[in-house]
């Protein structure tokens, strides 16, 4: 029986039929009208229904950016589409045959590797995904970390600098304000707008495209630059410091990173390991995790959620 699989994006809601075997049978992708939550709910129907037609269906997984409560109903907050306390599982089970659950996208992402992906295997994963922002997934003993109210595993918000960068969550100092895509890109600006002949290449190419974006700094990345890998290298420093506390309170065997910014490969990876090592506790004296690339590219979110809708509905 098949399960179908939903991530809704900022710029686009992709959708996949899958096997009980994390196989895509089938996928699409429409354009997320992200100001008008109604319409996403009609997007999101449509797709569950044009992907579920002729096929018999247990029920549809639904993945999005923000805080999910306990029941899988509610999306409580979601900073980039407006969503508060939005009833989008009735909202969508009204138009539907079909049982839904509503997941947090990271989550999704993180049980993907777990269960098809680079966490195959062990039992005790957290997933950091390096975006916009940084999503976080917790598998704890086989099973997703959700906490007493249902919104564990938002790994981005852990404050890491007292009094730091305003965050998008209405705090300072989190994770997500120096480790992710958007930090990347900030601190490319600063550096290109500097006297620093470190940002004499990031100024060349935001010359000739006319704005930095974060195309010209991977592009710089790709290239060696000294100035983009030196961001880079303090980007994985802040990443691998967080990895090192939620190591004193989670002691997973594997952290997988995955998102926009893990396509850089080692060279964000390597600068996560070195800090990792550098402030874990005890070191010396107790096992060290494995920190490895996520598998997946484009596929986690709509894999892990229709893999999530069978997990809920057997334990049911």
């Amino acid at each position: 029986m098949y399960a179908v699989g939903i991530d809704i994006g900022g710029t686009k809601i992709a959708g996949a039929l899958v096997d009980a075997e994390g196989q895509i049978v089938r996928e699409e992708r429409v354009p997320t009208p992200a100001q008008d939550a109604d319409a996403i709910a009609d997007a999101v129907v449509n797709l569950i229904k044009s992907l579920a037609d002729g096929h018999e269906v247990i029920g549809a997984g639904v993945a999005a950016a923000g805080f999910i409560d306990a029941q899988q109903a509610n999306i409580i907050y979601a900073p980039n589409l407006s969503w508060r306390n939005e009833p989008f599982k009735a909202k969508l089970e009204a138009k539907l045959d079909i049982p839904v659950i509503i997941e947090n996208d990271a989550n999704a992402a993180g049980w993907a590797e777990y269960r098809y992906g680079a966490g195959r295997g062990y039992r005790h994963m957290v997933m950091l995904t390096i975006g916009t922002g940084v999503g976080g997934a917790v598998i704890v003993d086989s099973k997703m970390l959700r906490g007493g109210f249902g919104i564990a595993g938002e790994l981005g918000h852990l404050r890491v600098v007292p009094n730091g960068r305003p965050c998008g969550c209405g705090q300072n100092g989190c994770l997500e304000s120096y480790g992710s895509g958007s930090a990347l890109l900030r601190a490319a600006k600063e550096l290109a707008q500097s006297s620093e002949a470190l940002g004499q290449r990031l100024r060349e190419l935001e010359a000739e495209a006319g704005q930095l974006t974060g195309n010209e700094v991977y592009k710089a990345i790709l290239e060696g630059d000294a100035g983009a890998l030196k961001i880079l290298a303090e980007l994985g420093s802040w990443l691998g410091q967080a990895v090192g506390s939620l190591t004193a309170v989670l002691d997973p065997e594997i952290v997988v990173i995955g998102g926009g910014v893990s396509a850089a490969g080692d060279l964000l990876l390597d600068p996560i390991r070195e800090a990792y090592r550098s402030h874990l506790p005890a070191r010396g004296y107790r096992p060290e995790l494995k920190i490895v690339g996520a598998e997946f590219v484009n596929d986690a979110g709509v894999v892990g959620a229709a893999d999530l809708v069978r997990v809920a509905f057997s334990e049911r």
